[in-house]
């Protein structure tokens, strides 16, 4: 269910109102995981958009990684493509569409010796959450009780 923002404009002496519809944030970068059958091995790793990075004999590249404004509900979506290298040298597209982080058995890739889903979208130069109204740490609790004498 997504939320609307509702805009109220006043004109002539009319008030009009309307819905405007929060559009996806695009980010720089996509995070997988990524499971190797074999090893029972769980990695989890960064993918810049338009770039390729290989995961056992898997080239993954995203294309696009948004998510949702944080007033609206997750939803966090990648355009991926994947090939798998043989060992004669040539690649065989074996994945191209949408994953969703929040349903990761939707669109996983599956393959006979890997599995590959996303987890989420990062974007190093968005700002913080502001956490001014958090209380600090009490650092009294951390510390350990002198010994006895």
């Amino acid at each position: 269910m997504n939320r609307v923002l509702s805009t109220f404009v006043f004109l002539g002496g009319l008030l009009l109102s309307g819905q405007v519809a929060a559009g996806p944030v695009q980010n720089p970068i996509a995070i997988f995981a990524g499971l190797d059958k074999i090893t029972g091995t769980i990695t989890t790793f960064e993918i810049k958009i338009g770039e390729t990075k290989r995961f056992g004999s898997l080239n993954v590249t995203p294309r696009i990684c948004n998510t949702r404004p944080i007033t609206e509900e997750p939803k966090t979506t990648s355009f991926i493509e994947v090939d798998e290298n043989h060992l004669d040298g040539s690649l065989k597209r074996i994945f191209t569409g949408w994953m969703l982080a929040q349903s990761p058995g939707l669109n996983a890739v599956e393959h006979p010796v890997y599995d590959i889903w996303l987890t989420g979208c990062r974007n190093p130069k968005a700002p913080k959450d502001d956490l001014s109204d958090v209380p600090p740490a009490d650092e009294e609790k951390d510390k350990k009780p002198a010994a006895a004498n």
